[in-house]
Parts: structure tokens; C-alpha cells; sequence
């Protein structure tokens, strides 16, 4: 396939005429008289004098900082003086505070400098979490070809990673496989599409689309919030059975946390899977919610609504990314229960929700739960412990589903709707008891109104975030952990 060019990248995403150059002369390094001229033949045949291309530009009116590979230069490779670029760029970007995108195109290491080369993607990494521990956004684009120490780096550092149709993706580059073992690479795995199917990149994006797909990023991570919708006042409970709210949150067009996002947000960037080669039933996704920027987390009900350790290290990485960009951060809790297999006890399943848990409670950043529908033991409440937490009229919280329930005090599922109704987990018992802030109407249940349902609870979260927004951290924190330590608690104890 053709690979797209520095030139074509530039001109495809920033505003036209807006780059402006960061480039110096390249360092200069003692080299071979071969070296040199392979040197002096890449400049001549490119223009360029480097692998890498940095500097600054707009995109749609915003200050943005490139780092961009030129892949046509002795592929892209990096040695020391291109290294030297890179991480200068990214030092500049980090103290002008801009967003960075980068894009590799790179078969990796210049080997013509060995070992030393080999060390240079420590500093590159090294400047790039800096960058990210200034809660700056790092905005990763990859290009066909992108392998070895690159893809080791700096290319798998993203907030937020795309990569360019078709495009070959991979660790070690499928020519030096063969030839050190012999055989193929196996086909169709060091691809955009199948990484992207694994939850390594969250996206495959064409040229042409990556501006637009920059654009909603950034709306999210560096635009201000809108002016905030005026907070619902509390609706009259309806005096719902419990076990009615149970059968009503299983109804299968009950709507989820995709219709909330589509009917209810603007700018949504979907991310794909763990980051770590693992696809999951929980949805992430950067977006506004009525026009407050959010990290929003969502268990979805595909494979009947069950999660594992996979969906959970999503959840995390969704806290992380929230804590380091500073955005808010939404749960939308909606799930039957865990996974109960050997796959899951040896995936650690376990303490992904002890590690959630800890996470969310302790997380530094605004926090909104939402019990949607069904939120059944340890993967629920793995999602519980935020600032402010409602409930869709509908939506429960218990230790296991009320069968399950049932089965372990009668030994039968008959006394399901019993035991729903005396562990208190419809959502107004929920509020009694102080677990939950506000419960948001269903009229009558929210699979009969999707749409208005799914805005109404966006309006409702978006009203809760602008509040949290204007809360110092330090005390919304404390008030987080007090919260929390005193669930259940008699309140004259």
C-alpha cells in the first residue's frame, strides 16, 4: 500500500498555512564515510534532513505540537539526532503547554548506530510521560509502517491511539521474522483492523477523517465546558416493587449507555478494549454529556451483560485516562453479574475489582455513577464509589441477582422477588439509605421513551458535573472518602 507522506499528513490536518516549523540542524554525531552518504542520499532523494518532521500549527483554531515521521528517510528510522528532535519537540510542547500529536512511521532502531540508537527511545519515552504527567494530551496517529523500538515507545503511549487503514503494525517487522525464524508471521495480526479488534489501538481512522477525529478529541480534553443545565428538581418517587424494577431493567430494548451517548452527547471519540491486547464488553469513550467534556466508562449488555477481568482493567484504564487529562470522569453501571469461569478466576477478576475499588474512591478528578439498569455484585459495585451516583427509577444495586440470592437462603429461585424486596435494591430504597443522590424518572420505563429518557439522564449527569467542577479537589475527595466510610453507619454512632 502507498504511505502517506510528512507533507500529506500536515496539510491533511492542520489548518492550511498555520504550521510553523521547530526544526534546528540536525546533532551532529561521528559517523562512518558509508553512514554519511547514505545520509546525504536520503536528503537528496526527501528534501528533508531528518527522519522527523516537528513544529506547531492550528487545528481548527487550536495551537497544537506535531512530531512526524518521514518514513522515505532511511524508513523512518530513528538514531541519535532524530531522537534529540523528537524529544526536544516534546519538552517545547510540554512547556507551552500544547496538545501533541504525534505519528510514527518507522521500521524502528537506525541501525547504522547500534546500540546507542537502540537507548535513544528511553528518552523519547521519557519526554513523552513528562508530557502526560503535566496532564498534557499525547495524541498518537499511526502510519503504515510502524515496528520495533517505535512501537515499543512512543508509539504506544497515547491517550488516545489510531492508526491509518490497512496500516502494517507490529513489534518485530514481518521481513526480519522470517528471516531469523524461518517462516512467516502469521497473516492478518500485525494489522490496524486486528489490533484495533484486540483493544491495542482504540481506532482505525483514514486521512482524510483524522482531522475531524482530532477535533472531537480535543473538543472533549481542551475546550471549556458549556454553561451547565439547571439541576432537575427531585421528582416523586413511584412506589415501584422491587422485583418490577428487575424484570423492567432486563427488558432487551432497555436503553444502554450507547443510546445515552447517542442521543444525550456530542464529540464522541470511542476507545477500544484495555490498551493492553484485550477486548472488552465495557464501552469508553471520550465525549460531552449536554455539553460538559467527560471520560465516560459503560458496561454494555453484549454477552448478556456479564463482565470479566478484561472489561474491568477497561475501567481502570478509563480512570487513569480521566485522572490524567483532568477530565471528569462518568460510570454508567448496567450489568448482570461477573463471569464465573476458570478464564476469569486466572485473569485475576478478583482483584481487577478490589483494584477498581481502591482507584475510584481515591480518584482525584470529578466522578458521576449512574445505575442504568441492573447492577448486580462485584462489577457493579466496582463502579459505585463516585462524588455523586443516580439511578434510573429502574436501575439496582445488590450483592448478586435476586435468584442468586434466593438460591443460597431457600435453595430455590422462587423467592427471588422476596429477597429483592427485602435486601432494599430498588433504587428508592437506594436513596433512603444514602447510596444514591437523585433518581432519575422513567415515564413509564425507560425502554418506552429511549430517546427522552436517554437525554433526560444526560441533562441530569451534566447538571451534577458542573457542580463537581466547582468543588476544590482536596475537598471533594474528603468528602468522597467520608461518604463512603460512612454507609451504613448508625448516624448517632
Amino acid at each position: 500500500m502507498s504511505r502517506i507522506t510528512t507533507d500529506q499528513l500536515r496539510d491533511a490536518v492542520l489548518d492550511e498555512g498555520s504550521f510553523i516549523s521547530w526544526d534546528s540542524k540536525p546533532l551532529h554525531v561521528p559517523i562512518t564515510d558509508a553512514y554519511a552518504r547514505e545520509l546525504a542520499d536520503a536528503r537528496a532523494a526527501t528534501g528533508r534532513d531528518e527522519s522527523v518532521l516537528t513544529g506547531e500549527g492550528s487545528v481548527f483554531g487550536r495551537r497544537v505540537a506535531v512530531v512526524v515521521c518521514e518514513f522515505d528517510f532511511l524508513g523512518g528510522s530513528i538514531g541519535v539526532a532524530a531522537a534529540e528532535r523528537i524529544a526536544a519537540a516534546v519538552a517545547r510542547a510540554t512547556a507551552e503547554r500544547l496538545p501533541l500529536l504525534a505519528s510514527p512511521s518507522s521500521g524502528g532502531t537506525r541501525m547504522q548506530e547500534g546500540t546507542v540508537a537502540f537507548l535513544q527511545m528511553v528518552k523519547i519515552a521519557a519526554a513523552v510521560e513528562l508530557h502526560k504527567r503535566a496532564h498534557l494530551p499525547y495524541l498518537v496517529y499511526l502510519r503504515n509502517p510502524t515496528t520495533g523500538g517505535v512501537f515499543a515507545s512512543w508509539g504506544s503511549l497515547g491517550h488516545v491511539t489510531v492508526a491509518e487503514p490497512g496500516a502494517l503494525i507490529g513489534f518485530l517487522g514481518p521481513r526480519v521474522y522470517e528471516l531469523l525464524y524461518g517462516e512467516p508471521f502469521p497473516p492478518g495480526i500485525q494489522t490496524a483492523e486486528n489490533l484495533q479488534q484486540h483493544g491495542v489501538i482504540d481506532g482505525v481512522v483514514a486521512l482524510e477523517r483524522l482531522r475531524r477525529t482530532l477535533d472531537r478529541a480535543l473538543t472533549v480534553i481542551t475546550d471549556a465546558p458549556e454553561p451547565a443545565p439547571a439541576k432537575p428538581p427531585p421528582a416523586p418517587i413511584s412506589d415501584v416493587p422491587a422485583w418490577d424494577s428487575v424484570i423492567a431493567s432486563r427488558r432487551p430494548d432497555r436503553p444502554d449507555v450507547r443510546q445515552l451517548l447517542q442521543h444525550g452527547a456530542t464529540a464522541v471519540v470511542p476507545l477500544a478494549g484495555t490498551g493492553h491486547g484485550e477486548a472488552a464488553t465495557t464501552l469508553l469513550a471520550l465525549a460531552r454529556l449536554s455539553g460538559q467534556p467527560a471520560v465516560v466508562l459503560g458496561q454494555q449488555r453484549v454477552g448478556g451483560g456479564i463482565v470479566g477481568p478484561e472489561s474491568l482493567r477497561a475501567a481502570r484504564r478509563g480512570m487513569a485516562l480521566a485522572a490524567g487529562l483532568r477530565l471528569p470522569l462518568v460510570l454508567v453501571i448496567d450489568t448482570a453479574g461477573p463471569a464465573l469461569s476458570a478464564e476469569a478466576e486466572e485473569g485475576g477478576l478478583a482483584g481487577q475489582i478490589a483494584q477498581c475499588l481502591a482507584e475510584l474512591v481515591t480518584l482525584d478528578t470529578p466522578t458521576v455513577s449512574v445505575l442504568l439498569g441492573q447492577g448486580s455484585g462485584g462489577p457493579a459495585l466496582a463502579m459505585v464509589p463516585a462524588d455523586r451516583v443516580l439511578a434510573a427509577l429502574h436501575g439496582w444495586l445488590a450483592p448478586l441477582p435476586p435468584e442468586g440470592a434466593s438460591a443460597i437462603v431457600f435453595r430455590d429461585t422462587a423467592h427471588a422477588p422476596e429477597l429483592a424486596a427485602a435486601q432494599g435494591i430498588r433504587s428508592a430504597d437506594l436513596l433512603e439509605s444514602g447510596i444514591v443522590d437523585a433518581i432519575v424518572p422513567e415515564l413509564p420505563e425507560a425502554a418506552d421513551e429511549p430517546v427522552e429518557f436517554s437525554v433526560r439522564l444526560s441533562r441530569a449527569i451534566a447538571a451534577e458535573l458542573a457542580a463537581l467542577r466547582d468543588t476544590p479537589a482536596a475537598e471533594r475527595t474528603a468528602a468522597r472518602l467520608q461518604r463512603y466510610r460512612s454507609i451504613g453507619v448508625p448516624r448517632d454512632t
